[in-house]
């Protein structure tokens, strides 16, 4: 029996990347899984459909506020319940900050952090009722310290973190918990596209001297998704190889 037998998960952005790599994951622990995308990746479909589980995409912008309860609504009607969410919708728009655009701040933030509040929002009134339920913030390492070039990027992502915390106090009495991610230097389609100096000098900075997978990052939701973690809340698990401990 999978750790994830019986449960529902809705994962955000999970058409390719970390969320594609969760939602295989839990797929493969047994979760029927509910997956959000601007764009759905027909692959991915068929990838976790061969696992032997529910899956339904559903093609929708996370951060529209409107959009987005109604596909939660759809969801349930789907699928009955939801056990697990996992905020992932995320985009990048680097620059440095005398240089960036009201356009580049405020995509960032609509589509990191508006949306996780969207999903969050339209989710807590189901697992309220359920009285239970694992809320997973996908933050990164950049959300805690910071990252030149990136300030649209980090108070997105640390913005996460302090929306995990604040629905892990006001929701725990419910049996629902929140926590975040931060993952570090991920092997990527994103980082896939530097050049080679860059992503070896990223990888000189890290104690286990490797870059991160996605699966890596799929094991620590596992672990905040399931029974093994039903005492953890309000926290926030670093994937990193200790780059930033």
């Amino acid at each position: 029996m999978g750790l994830l037998e019986g449960k529902v998960a809705l994962i955000t952005g999970a058409s390719k990347g970390i969320g594609k790599a969760i939602a295989l994951k839990f797929a493969s622990e047994g979760a029927d899984i509910a997956f959000t995308d601007i764009c759905i990746n027909p692959d991915t479909v068929a990838e976790l459909e061969a696992l032997g589980v529910k899956v339904k995409a559903y093609e929708s912008d996370a951060a529209d506020f409107a959009a987005t309860h109604s596909v939660v609504d759809q969801i349930v009607a789907d699928f009955g319940r939801i056990d697990v969410l996992v905020n992932n919708a995320g985009i990048t728009k680097d620059g440095l900050m005398l240089r960036m655009e009201e356009e580049q701040w405020d995509a960032v933030i609509n589509v990191n952090l508006k949306s996780a509040f969207n999903f969050t929002h339209a989710v807590v009134p189901v697992m309220s009722k359920q009285r239970c339920g694992s809320i997973i913030n996908m933050s990164s390492v950049v959300g805690e310290h910071g990252n030149a070039g990136q300030t649209n990027y980090s108070a997105s992502k640390a913005g996460l973190i302090g929306l995990a915390k604040s629905i892990a106090k006001e929701m725990g009495p419910r049996g629902i918990r929140a926590n975040c991610i931060a993952p570090g230097f991920i092997i990527s389609d994103m980082t896939a596209a530097m050049p080679e100096e860059v992503r070896q000098a990223w990888i000189k900075t890290i104690p286990l001297r490797r870059g991160g997978t996605v699966e890596d990052v799929a094991k620590v939701a596992l672990f905040l998704a399931s029974d093994l973690s039903s005492y953890v809340s309000g926290q926030v698990i670093s994937c990193c190889g200790a780059m930033n401990c």
